[in-house]
């Protein structure tokens, strides 16, 4: 089995985040980069599939040179080989067409991507790429197997759980749950240096998006204090402040 899956090299949420440009821009300096903890769970879950020789996993990422250390993690984690597209990753939509585009000079069995990328929080790419691949595609899955030519998944529903069986190939967005991330291993490190990483150009594609501006969060109010022993304040203030009884 050929597993491809799509990472994306993300700011470390305990990064402060500043923008530049009349807050046009985001300021990557002095900003530590992170493999996207959700694309590390399916890399997780594509290892454990192919483990003992039974397939191969390629990572693909859309991204400058930067993006390039990331990349190498997920060689030490354990994947095959890996693509980067050598641009910057304007919007889902563009990254998603860039990786089609390449889907479909080299086919895969299965294309597993994260939930999400925790800078954006889009979670759309793997639904795009079902679309223009004219694959079925699952979003937010908890678990993944595999029987024979067929997998099952299951998904989080509202009151309950959905399980489904797809036919390969497809494309899957994983979640918590499918698997455990793996830590790089001496060994992995090592053989990361020398595995191949291809670097292609983009396809010419108009993005659909544009960003106009960035602003962070409103500062937290101040928090009330309300003693134990005093219930009835307690009562007044979420009904006349938090306005929620």
């Amino acid at each position: 089995m050929d597993i491809l899956v799509c990472i994306s090299n993300v700011p470390d949420t305990t990064t402060k985040i500043t923008f530049t440009d009349n807050n046009t821009q985001f300021n990557t300096n002095g900003v530590q980069f992170i493999l996207n903890p959700y694309d590390e769970i399916a890399l997780a879950r594509a290892i454990e599939l192919t483990d003992g020789g039974n397939g191969t996993v390629t990572v693909i990422n859309v991204g400058d040179a930067t993006s390039e250390p990331t990349i190498r993690k997920a060689l030490a984690i354990g994947a095959t080989d890996a693509v980067r597209i050598n641009s910057k990753p304007h919007d889902a939509w563009f990254v998603a067409y860039q990786i089609a585009q390449y889907v479909k000079s080299k086919p895969f069995d299965l294309i597993l991507t994260g939930r999400e990328s925790i800078d954006y929080n889009g979670s759309k790419v793997a639904a795009i790429l079902g679309e223009l691949l004219d694959l079925p595609s699952v979003s937010i899955i908890k678990k993944l197997d595999i029987d024979g030519d067929k997998a099952t998944v299951e998904r989080e529903i509202e009151g309950g759980k959905e399980i489904l069986t797809i036919p390969f190939p497809f494309v899957a967005g994983a979640a918590e749950g499918v698997a455990e991330p793996k830590i790089p291993n001496m060994r992995g490190i090592m053989s990361a240096r020398t595995k191949p990483l291809a670097v292609i150009e983009p396809v010419e594609v108009k993005t659909n998006s544009q960003i106009i501006s960035y602003e962070t969060p409103a500062p937290r109010e101040q928090v009330t204090l309300v003693a134990a022993d005093n219930p009835a304040k307690l009562v007044e203030l979420l009904h006349t402040e938090a306005r929620v009884i």
